[in-house]
């Protein structure tokens, strides 16, 4: 179904023209707005979820498809590693405090969750056990990544969180209502 408005002049394949020289205003738009899209993707801590995920799925190509347990422990092992990239392009994307350590937070409980798990995995009998060292190493890089990345959060563009987790140390409800 197509969307009415200016999306459907993003997906126009640019046949008007002025004088010949096409549109060059919403060509222009487009590339900005698809730069701007992707620019989480050149992030370090981005890249090395990406290492993690392909690490973590090739691990788990290893686990026989005979033991359920193991089975189960793959698949959030798979998930996790996913959510290592998902929310930091959630958070990238999103400019406030509250929602970027929102993301943080899920990305922590995803790593931990992952290192969990390859202690799970040997507890359960996986005997292909040669390659989570790697793996703890990579997400061990990305704690260190992580931790620069969080610190570049600016604190003060913020919505109150009624939750009180994620407002800023010293900021007080009546400071935002005043924003």
């Amino acid at each position: 179904m197509e969307q009415p408005g200016i999306n459907r002049l993003f997906r126009m394949n640019w046949v008007y023209s002025y004088k010949g020289k096409g549109c060059r205003f919403f060509r222009n738009a487009l590339q900005t707005r698809k730069a701007q899209m992707h620019q989480h993707k050149n992030l370090p801590i981005y890249r090395k979820g990406e290492e993690i995920y392909h690490l973590t799925s090739c691990i788990v190509e290893l686990v026989p498809e005979e033991d359920i347990m193991l089975q189960h422990i793959r698949e959030f092992m798979l998930q996790d590693a996913a959510l290592l990239t998902v929310k930091v392009a959630g958070a990238a994307g999103a400019d406030l405090y509250s929602i970027r350590m929102e993301n943080a937070v899920l990305i922590r409980k995803a790593a931990r969750d992952l290192l969990t798990n390859c202690t799970a995995l040997k507890l359960y009998g996986f005997q292909d056990t040669t390659y989570l060292p790697l793996l703890r190493h990579a997400i061990e890089e990305y704690r260190l990544l992580f931790l620069e990345w969080v610190a570049g959060f600016d604190p003060w563009n913020y919505v109150w969180d009624d939750w009180g987790l994620f407002n800023p140390p010293g900021a007080s409800e009546q400071e935002d209502g005043d924003l």
